[in-house]
């Protein structure tokens, strides 16, 4: 997920999204732990997909400071 999609997206949007990453994070570490996940690399995009959303989350949620 790229960040120009991500800021097209609402607040709330932004925030289910999270949440829909976590629980698939989630699902990934327990398949890893028990050996049937066959991508480990979605683990670490996943982490990074989160990561982003939280940015474009922040930004939005901050003031806009004028010169």
């Amino acid at each position: 997920m790229k960040a120009s999609e991500i800021r097209e997206l609402g607040t709330e949007e932004i925030q289910h999204k999270i949440s829909e990453l976590k629980e698939t994070l989630f699902n990934l570490r327990f398949q890893h732990e028990v050996g049937q996940l066959e991508n480990p690399k979605k683990i670490g995009q996943t982490k990074k997909d989160i990561a982003r959303l939280k940015t474009v989350l922040n930004a939005k949620n901050q003031p806009q400071e004028e010169d």
